[in-house]
């Protein structure tokens, strides 16, 4: 399962694959639309969220936080 969202000018791609136990996921998130991305992650590949696998919502907001500080650490505090 998939979900994009936007942050300061970013595309944060989130994905879910199932993971051992029932109704859990392992997850990834991917962050795209700058070409200072090569600092975050391998050129900005998937990187796997520690700690799952988690609930689909859970998983979600913990992988759309991870990214969105993934950005701020690009980009520096928002105005």
């Amino acid at each position: 399962m998939y979900r994009t969202n936007t942050y300061r000018g970013f595309e944060i791609l989130v994905e879910l694959s199932p993971a051992a136990d029932v109704d859990t996921f392992d997850v990834t998130f991917q962050i795209r639309g700058s070409t200072n991305l090569e600092v975050l992650g391998a050129r900005g590949g998937r990187i796997p969220v520690r700690n799952g696998p988690f609930t689909e919502r859970w998983a979600y907001l913990v992988a759309e936080i991870a990214g969105q500080a993934a950005v701020d650490v690009l980009l520096g505090p928002a105005d």
